[in-house]
């Protein structure tokens, strides 16, 4: 199992939205390198949710339910999409300023490159940002 981090604006789409849809496609990416990240998600991969600009914090665990295939919002085919399925909150959200503040996570491709909505996460960084978040695996 990979592990990675999705970043959403919550007022365009937020954790409460994914919870409610259960699995929802996560469409839009337009980055080259993200969308790279996104098609080399498989099935059952984890990933934090992340909600950007607003709050900047991790607050819940989404499980990949289909692997890439083409996102549905673009009609060039040059973009994939995943669905995701809502794992569940995470109990203690851990926001930016914490993950900045630990040693343990330099290097995390959050900080390193903030403007990356999908990212792979190293299972170091994965179990350390569970345990700033509370978070046991389910």
């Amino acid at each position: 199992m990979a592990y990675w981090l999705v970043k959403s604006e919550p007022d365009a789409f937020s954790w409460q939205q994914q919870v409610e849809n259960g699995v929802e496609p996560w469409t839009g990416v337009r980055n080259a390198q993200a969308a790279k990240f996104l098609r080399s998600m498989a099935v059952g991969d984890r990933a934090f949710f992340y909600h950007s600009n607003v709050g900047k914090e991790i607050v819940g665990v989404v499980e990949v339910a289909r692997a890439a295939y083409p996102d549905p919002t673009e009609e060039t085919g040059r973009w994939a999409c995943v669905d995701m399925r809502a794992v569940g909150p995470m109990p203690k959200p851990v926001g930016l300023a914490a993950i900045k503040a630990e040693p343990g996570l330099d290097g995390i491709a959050l900080v390193r490159q903030s403007r990356l909505s999908v990212m792979p996460i190293s299972d170091e960084h994965w179990a350390l940002l569970c345990r700033m978040g509370e978070w046991r695996e389910a």
